[in-house]
């Protein structure tokens, strides 16, 4: 009895002294302090870190990917602004040239239309716009040339709404003033009239801008679901580094997530400059016996 072991704490951080001759309680408080020291390495803010700032979770718990993440993130917003730009570019190209050709015969006050009224000016199958009203004064008279946007929305009108498209019924019936409805609703007002006669050569011009302006908002969508995509993997793989450190793993239906690895390299011809980001997910699987 007089030879007891006394009862002390060993302070040597992450180098715990055998534990023969310790009492339990030795064994207990070493355990503790080991596992206190284990969470200060994964702060439990490092996932709202990265998602916040992909990259920053990760520069937290001391990984070297957090440059990629980072790079990533700072090459994505670049991409994004190009794309932004190009698109704008685009678009007043086309809304230039539609004022400057197609509409340069109907006054001098072209306001702008939405996109759809633009996308109509491109259609091969319309020539042009077309009189909103062929006899001024008292109720509309659509207009009747197929070969404009007008008119071919009048015959559409006719074909959905009368018996017969060539026939009229009254105009007061509720058929005629249903097809009416329709036309007002659809066809181009004469502030906005265009036409492409003997401006083949602007026309072609003008569908390349509107396909670039398309190709450019297209670009800028992927790279918005690209940098979404950044912060969501940072988070997760911050999010999976911090239970590791802490608990010693995230299991789920018998899967153990182990880490995620992101990389940013070139591809193709280095001279176009283009980047490939890649990751991957490193599972384990305990069968269960």
């Amino acid at each position: 009895m007089g030879n007891a072991v006394p009862n002390f704490i060993d302070s040597t951080v992450g180098s715990p002294q055998p534990l023969l001759g310790r009492t339990r309680n030795d064994a207990r408080v070493v355990f503790q302090t080991e596992r206190t020291d284990r969470n200060h390495s994964a702060p439990w803010w490092a996932p709202v870190a990265s998602a916040l700032l992909p990259g920053t979770g990760q520069f937290a718990l001391g990984q070297q990917r957090s440059i990629a993440y980072a790079v990533s993130e700072a090459y994505l917003w670049v991409q994004l602004g190009a794309a932004q730009k190009d698109s704008k570019r685009a678009v007043n190209d086309y809304r230039q040239l539609a004022s400057d050709v197609a509409r340069r015969g109907f006054g001098t006050n072209h306001p702008a239309g939405p996109w759809d009224y633009y996308e109509t000016m491109e259609h091969e199958e319309y020539i042009a716009s077309g009189v909103f009203d062929r006899i001024a004064g008292g109720a509309v008279d659509p207009e009747t040339d197929i070969t404009t946007f007008n008119g071919a929305s009048w015959l559409l009108a006719r074909q959905l709404n009368w018996a017969d498209p060539d026939v009229a019924p009254a105009i007061s019936s509720a058929a005629y003033q249903s097809a009416l409805t329709f036309y007002v609703d659809r066809a181009v007002r004469d502030d906005y009239r265009w036409t492409w006669r003997d401006a083949q050569l602007q026309r072609d011009i003008y569908r390349q801008t509107i396909a670039s302006a398309n190709r450019s908002e297209k670009r800028a969508t992927a790279i918005r679901g690209l940098i979404v995509t950044n912060h969501l993997t940072s988070l997760i793989d911050a999010y999976v580094t911090v239970r590791i450190r802490r608990y010693g793993g995230v299991r789920v239906a018998g899967f153990e997530l182990d880490g995620i690895r992101t990389a940013v390299a070139a591809a193709g011809d280095p001279a176009d400059r283009n980047r490939e980001i890649s990751g991957a997910i490193q599972l384990s699987w305990d069968r269960l016996h």
